[in-house]
Formats: structure tokens, sequence, C-alpha cells
């Protein structure tokens, strides 16, 4: 069986590095800089404790296919239909992503399509390069069909998964955990907007709540940090690396690469979807969504809003919607 890993960004190339280190067959899907850095000298993997630099296949986009590939897509989710589109739709694709939309939009156009609940804490800024921060394993991953049950392909991905330096399980219920991570993602733009300044607790749990309300109302179930906690155990631990601070998650990291794009829609407008849908107020994730739009538009540094302007906007933004 071969990876093809579309996105060699943070969680794509941590997944494409460890699978290629345990002997699978394994080709990065890359694009620009990224890839002329791959293309040129591979793939540097900076771990607690390693740094290394591993020659594994890259290409800038769809190749001629084998009957054993199994596409996984880890781009961002606004990048989803691009990415998926030149790619056969007779093969199987696992979404690596944040969110609980890519499942649904890639089963439009494609027949077996995976959910995959990614916890990976891994940072990538720099051309050929992923800094991966667990240990002693790099990441808990939970692999499930769409929209459920966890069929001998499933399996097989969390076998190998597990087998490279992962905590990786089937999941029947693989979106419960994905609407759960899609809870502790609504904090994304929160830190891509105001980074981790003193106070903002107060706004993260204001997001969440509405979070848990609409998932409530709509009937979704959602699993809870302690279980994924449970499950990470001592296995997957964050540990500093000297000289590579993990400055932000995934939306700060597209803030500070400038690339004009943040995932917002996926994760706060996926709860502002859902309590426009149930008539529910979600003026925390509205103002969340809407701002962080606006900095990756107007490529605005991330962590550069005051705590008190955002607080600010979600006061007025709640006042207007109880009038």
């Amino acid at each position: 069986m071969r990876y093809i890993v579309i996105g060699a960004g943070a969680v794509g190339g941590t997944i494409g590095a460890r699978l290629h280190q345990s002997g699978h067959e394994v080709l990065l899907i890359a694009r620009g800089a990224h890839y002329e850095a791959l293309r040129s000298g591979g793939l540097r993997l900076i771990t607690p404790h390693d740094d290394l630099r591993l020659d594994i296949p890259v290409a800038d986009g769809p190749v001629p296919v084998r009957e054993d590939d199994v596409l996984i897509l880890a781009t961002k989710s606004q990048d989803t239909v691009t990415a998926l589109d030149p790619w056969p739709r007779h093969l199987p694709v696992v979404c690596a992503q944040n969110g609980v939309e890519n499942e649904r939009t890639a089963l439009r156009r494609f027949e077996r399509v995976y959910g995959m609940c990614v916890w990976l804490p891994a940072l990538h800024t720099e051309p050929g390069t992923v800094v991966s921060y667990g240990s002693p394993r790099s990441g808990l991953l939970h692999v499930g069909c769409y929209p459920h049950g966890a069929d001998e392909l499933a399996k097989q991905i969390a076998t190998d998964l597990d087998g490279s330096s992962f905590v990786a399980l089937p999941s029947p219920e693989v979106m419960r955990w994905k609407y759960g991570k899609l809870l502790s993602n609504l904090s994304n733009a929160v830190e891509a907007l105001a980074g981790d300044a003193s106070g903002v607790d107060e706004i993260l749990e204001h997001a969440r709540v509405e979070g848990m309300a609409v998932l409530e109302e709509a009937g979704l179930a959602y699993s809870t940090p302690p279980e994924e906690r449970e499950l990470r155990g001592d296995q997957v631990q964050m540990l500093p690396i000297a000289g590579q601070a993990r400055a932000g998650g995934s939306s700060w990291q597209s803030l500070a690469r400038s690339t004009g794009s943040i995932e917002a829609d996926f994760l706060n407008g996926e709860i502002v979807l859902l309590g426009r849908e149930f008539g529910i107020p979600t003026p925390a994730n509205e103002v969340l969504q809407r701002e962080a739009n606006r900095f990756a538009r107007e490529r605005l540094r991330p962590g550069s809003m005051s705590l008190e302007t955002l607080s600010a906007l979600i006061d007025e933004r709640s006042a207007a919607g109880s009038r």
C-alpha cells in the first residue's frame, strides 16, 4: 500500500515522515517553495530527540496512481476541493484535517471516505522543515469510515500508523471524536488574533459554551478532553525543542506564513452555521470567524489584536443580537 500525503505541512509532513521511517511507501504532495525544498534537500524533521533529513519522494501535483494507493488529505479545510479535484475518484481518501465538513465534501466526489481525528502538536513555517513536538509518540490519531464504522482498510491504516510512532486507533465513531476536536479548535482563532494574552480564558469558554449548546441542540455527539487525555496518557506529551518554540497552532501558523487564508469558516464558522440553523445565538464565534478571516485577508500579524478589542467586539455583537 502506498500512502499519498496531500499537503506535507505540519500534520501531513509528520505523518508522511513517520510512515516513511517505519518502511511504508510514501509520496508527499507539496507546492511552491516547500515542494522545491523537499525535492532538492528532502524533508527536515525536527523532534525532541532528533534532527533528520529524510529523502521521501515528492511531487507538486497528481501522479499516475496504483490500485493500492491511499490518499491522506492534510491540507487546510478551505483547500479541500482544490486539493482533491485532480485525483481519481476510485481511490480511498482519509481526511486528516480539523473541522467536520471535509468528509462530507469528499464524499460528494469519492466513494470511500475516512475521517481522521488528529491530535498532533507540530509546526511548519519554513519550507522543507517540519517540527514535531510529540514524545515518545508523535500524536494521537483516530481513523474510521465516514459517516461511521471501521472497515478493514481503516484498521490497516490505524495499524500502520500505530507502528509508526503514533498512538492510532480504528474508531467506528470517528466523527464523535472530530466534533470533540472541533470544540477545542474554537480556540484557534483566539490564539491567532490575540495570542496567549492573559485573560483569554473567558473568551475561550464563551466560544466553547456556544459550541456545546449548538451541538447538543443538533443531536451531535462529541468526545470530551478527559477522554482524549486518557488515551494520550504519557505516550503523547508535547516537549520543548531548543530553538524551535511553537508559538501557535494551525491558524496562527497560517497568519505567520501570510498565506492569505485561514480555516475559521470551518471551525468557528461551523458553530455559527449550526447556530443559525437551530436559532441559537453564537456571537463569540461569529466575531472570531469574521476577524480571523479579516486578519488572513489583510495579512495581519498573528497575535496583534488586543484582548480588550476582541472582548469589546464580542460584547458589541452580543448586545446587537439581544435587541
